[in-house]
């Protein structure tokens, strides 16, 4: 008596004893498994990368660079349309009076906080700033620039907040700012 169901009784359900048919080739199995492979060895590949620090050129340098102070001297006037140009200011009586640094913008930048002291008898502008980093040892990284647009009056001082100077190295522990120009307002 046949029921209907197969030799095991379960009819279409175990397809009458026969293998199920696969849905994918055994060679298109392995490609999908080796593509998945080779993604995660490149992201962790680019993850190391990123977290390696940078290299800056010569390593065995371990004496920091020294800062100069200058001024740039504006050449004579010639006309009287070139008498009315920004004259270069003197740095003999401007000075940072106090400085803090932190990082911003995920680790990578520093913003530096600082305060200008003018004592001129003249207001001043386009402040220039050099930052040199180094790291907690004190050997040297990197020095980072920043010209400050704002107006200094005279026998005053002006605060800085949070000022972006650039990226610096992961391994920046310390900051010390110096003023490089300044013009007469």
């Amino acid at each position: 008596m046949n029921a209907g169901f197969g030799r095991n009784g379960l009819g279409s359900f175990a397809g009458n004893g026969e293998d199920p048919p696969r849905s994918a080739s055994a060679t298109r199995i392995w490609l999908k498994r080796g593509l998945l492979w080779l993604l995660a060895a490149l992201v962790v590949g680019g993850a190391v990368w990123l977290l390696m620090p940078a290299s800056e050129g010569n390593v065995a340098q371990t004496e920091p660079t020294k800062l100069a102070l200058a001024s740039i001297a504006p050449a004579p006037p010639t006309t009287a349309s070139d008498t009315s140009a920004a004259e270069a200011a003197g740095l003999d009586r401007l000075k940072i009076s106090s400085q803090t640094w932190r990082r911003g913008g995920l680790g990578s930048k520093a913003l530096v906080t600082f305060t200008v002291r003018n004592d001129n008898e003249y207001a001043v502008k386009d402040v220039e700033v050099v930052c040199a980093f180094t790291r907690r040892d004190g050997s040297h990284l990197t020095d980072r620039s920043r010209v400050l647009a704002d107006i200094v009056g005279m026998k005053s001082r002006k605060t800085f907040a949070r000022v972006p100077v650039g990226f610096v190295n992961v391994n920046a522990d310390q900051a010390k700012c110096s003023l490089v120009t300044a013009r007469r307002a």
